[in-house]
């Protein structure tokens, strides 16, 4: 990217801050999109070919002719998490320069061989997470050179109720932006994410990656199943143009949440056998210790495995298929915080 930025992150959105400056004098870059004040530009972030073969990630510059932060939305790390992917594709159309000050990076599919081929969590290219390889590196396969140049939310096979994570960093004033920005984007259920790695190099994550570079971030989930449904698409929506209200990029004053659920720590729970998978509970419930949430039979309708909540919880999110390999995840169980993070 060229010009003068600095920023913060927002992780299935990825939101990116500068400070303010005098004006809007020189054009933005991102790839081949360049913008001039005032302008829209539409262009790609291109991966040359390499080890294996390269590819095109489309993007988008809005570049307000006042001056304001520099706001990134990055979406489609995981090509069938469409609603993020929709929820991007709506504000690409909805936002103009006239309407913003700063400037607006949109990144609505980052994953484009895993959308075309409708392949779950991996890029198909090389198998591997395009949310879990950052900083990347320029001679690794096709996943780690483009994330060598983020929304989610509810793939095929899950069922997640919208959640948005906060990453306290130990920085005061980058952990209360990011802390605001959750609390401005709507989710009500917030997750205190506190594992994530504190070497730059070993940042793994969009949303980390920025966070170690002092850019105050958050990431953001809704959608369910591969779905489409248009109450996830516009909570994302709503929560993307609720935090630029926040940052003062558009006009309009936010209303922060005032009692969302805090989540302290996930617990994840896998299978011990393959088999078809049964749920027994929905996204959103709340389950007590030992509930049993669902169940795995064998082949032939024998149940093998019965999935129990190890702890009382909210169910993040719960397998949305049949199909079940021995280690898979069947439910992510969050435990509430007995009160709001200081």
């Amino acid at each position: 990217m060229a010009g003068r930025r600095e920023g913060t992150l927002i992780g299935t959105a990825i939101l990116l801050v500068a400070p303010v400056v005098a004006a809007q004098q020189a054009s933005f870059a991102v790839g081949t999109a360049t913008a001039a004040p005032g302008q829209k530009a539409t262009g790609y972030i291109t991966v040359s070919a390499g080890v294996d073969a390269g590819t095109n990630i489309p993007v988008v510059v809005v570049r307000g002719s006042k001056a304001g932060p520099v706001l990134a939305l990055v979406s489609g790390s995981h090509g069938t998490e469409y609603a993020s992917i929709m929820a991007l594709e709506k504000l690409i159309g909805r936002l103009e320069p006239a309407d913003i000050s700063g400037t607006l990076i949109i990144v609505p599919l980052v994953n484009v061989a895993s959308f075309l081929e409708k392949v779950p969590h991996l890029n198909p290219i090389d198998h591997k997470s395009m949310n879990r390889f950052y900083p990347g590196k320029p001679d690794g396969t096709q996943t780690e050179r483009a994330l060598f140049a983020d929304l989610h939310g509810g793939d095929l096979d899950e069922s997640l109720r919208p959640y948005s994570y906060w990453a306290p960093m130990g920085n005061e004033k980058q952990d209360r932006i990011s802390r605001e920005m959750a609390l401005a984007f709507g989710l009500d259920t917030i997750i205190i994410s506190t594992g994530r790695p504190k070497d730059p190099n070993d940042s793994r994550y969009l949303e980390t990656t920025a966070s170690l570079r002092g850019k105050p971030s958050i990431t953001v989930e809704a959608g369910h199943a591969g779905t489409t449904e248009t109450d996830d698409i516009d909570a994302l929506v709503r929560g993307c143009l609720s935090v630029m209200r926040y940052l003062k990029m558009i006009a309009g004053e936010t209303a922060p949440l005032e009692h969302p659920v805090w989540i302290e720590k996930v617990l994840t729970l896998t299978s011990e056998q393959e088999g078809f998978f049964y749920p027994l509970v929905k996204r959103g419930s709340y389950v007590a210790a030992g509930m049993k949430v669902g169940y795995v039979t064998d082949y032939f309708g024998t149940t093998r495995f019965e999935a129990r909540a190890p702890s009382p919880g909210v169910l993040l999110y719960i397998c949305a298929v049949p199909s079940m390999k021995k280690g898979d995840t069947i439910a992510n169980i969050g435990i509430v915080a007995d009160k709001a993070p200081d």
